[in-house]
């Protein structure tokens, strides 16, 4: 609980400093405050707490959802470092930090919540600042038109979520995850309706086709610093979400109707690799790719219990960190260009910095799989784990729309390292250059540190 705690007061304590006049210790204080909270997930490691039982315990930090945390409280730290050059001018810094903590409280809400009361509020909690961040950038008609999309096609997922909360409430009679597992084994049609209807509005969350059309304009309208965040810890939760609820209360649901998510993550995987070859807008296109990536993480969901959430955590990691990167070059490049978003805009890269080109190079190809990065060995437990559920026409999709999204990953590559002359230079400060130097490294230090998952047991 003191997670929840902790990053609350941290988003209240950073807009009191603005009120203070005391904006130069904003970051310091988010980094000690996200820090804290790394801690406080190790040092809860096992103890399983579920405060207010006497409300009926709508919380619950178990093991799961602390490895969810953590990942989370790392991937932000990452961003405010990462992004901070993009803010130190910014009179609004304050409140758009304050956003993004509230934000990051969703996140661990929907990680942790027990009863779909805290699911829907986790939802909210984590969705209505980001319609506010995507059309922070007023000046921008792409992104006042992205937070609208948003925030329009946002509501009528959720709307479509509470009604199916609203089914099982009426076919069990309580929001307990627990309580509605048991009752689920009465096979009511009113509960798979319900399930069907969240089904759907998750998929909005996590832009899962035929919920995904939102999610290329939105990332594209968007200020880029704010759609890594979307493409990361966002995405993230929304996962951390979906698996709980499916894993664990509809997991009877997820059994029986395993092809409405093995139709789901075809559609997903194919239509995202094939439109995605075609986009020549660098944001729209790693939108189709974690379009595409999300197919992936939802066959964790579909295996539902007989998957270790430790992979799904896994892979969280190793694809967020990889878009998190892409998205903070995209920006640069993008700032250099004059707000150009074309793939052209990455030619001669190399050229205009050595370092930011072999960290995007590094990026890609994690997300495209290939080994020794670990976006490769995120990719090989979910294929894997599909083959050993005899799932293998799924399988053999999944290889072949890996193959397919290698073209447009390596068309980025072949541009970047285009010979061009008078490129001029791309000069990020030398934090930044530090903080993605590292987040390189550590594409390709998972890659081994997948051993260390093996013997995670909770």
């Amino acid at each position: 609980m003191k997670e929840l705690i902790l990053i609350s007061l941290l988003g209240i304590f950073v807009l009191a400093l603005d009120v203070l006049q005391l904006r130069k210790l904003t970051l310091p204080a988010i980094v000690l405050g996200l820090l804290g909270l790394m801690a406080c997930c190790a040092l809860d490691w096992n103890r399983n707490e579920q405060p207010f039982l006497e409300y009926g315990g709508m919380l619950l930090f178990d093991n799961t959802s602390l490895a969810f945390t953590f990942v989370f409280s790392f991937l932000a730290l990452l961003w405010f470092l990462i992004t901070r050059d993009q803010f130190a001018t910014d009179a609004k810094r304050s409140d758009l930090y304050a956003l993004t903590l509230f934000s990051l409280c969703g996140a661990v809400i929907m990680a942790s919540y027990s009863s779909l009361v805290t699911l829907f509020l986790g939802i909210e909690i984590l969705s209505i600042p980001l319609y506010v961040l995507a059309a922070s950038d007023k000046r921008s008609v792409r992104s006042n038109e992205a937070g609208f999309k948003y925030f329009f096609l946002g509501s009528l997922a959720s709307a479509i979520l509470l009604f199916g909360i609203a089914l099982v409430y009426g076919a069990t009679g309580s929001f307990d995850l627990a309580t509605i597992a048991a009752a689920g084994q009465s096979n009511s049609s009113l509960i798979s309706i319900g399930c069907l209807m969240m089904l759907a509005g998750f998929a909005f969350k996590i832009s899962a086709a035929p919920f995904h059309m939102w999610a290329p304009d939105v990332y594209q309208g968007s200020p880029t610093v704010y759609t890594a965040f979307m493409s990361t810890v966002v995405k993230g939760a929304a996962f951390a979400g979906m698996f709980k609820l499916f894993a664990i209360a509809f997991n009877d649901f997820t059994e029986s109707h395993r092809s409405v998510f093995v139709a789901m993550i075809v559609l997903t995987l194919l239509w995202a690799n094939v439109v995605g070859m075609r986009q020549t807008n660098i944001k729209r296109l790693l939108a189709y790719s974690g379009i595409s990536h999300a197919g992936f993480m939802l066959a964790f969901v579909m295996l539902g219990a007989s998957s270790d959430p430790k992979w799904l955590i896994y892979y969280v990691l190793t694809y967020s960190i990889a878009s998190m990167i892409a998205f903070v070059i995209v920006n640069y490049v993008e700032s250099y260009h004059l707000g150009m978003e074309d793939q052209d805009g990455f030619k001669g890269l190399v050229k205009k910095n050595p370092t930011l080109a072999i960290a995007m190079t590094l990026s890609l190809l994690s997300m495209a799989g290939l080994p020794p990065l670990s976006g490769f060995m995120g990719k090989y437990i979910i294929i894997g784990q599909c083959m050993r559920a005899d799932l293998i026409g799924l399988t053999i999709i999944m290889i072949l729309t890996s193959v397919v999204a290698m073209f447009y990953y390596l068309r980025i590559i072949m541009l970047m390292f285009t010979p061009l002359e008078n490129a001029g230079r791309i000069i990020p400060e030398k934090g930044q250059m530090w903080i993605i130097g590292i987040g390189s490294v550590l594409i390709i230090a998972l890659f081994f540190g997948a051993s260390i998952f093996e013997i995670i047991q909770w």
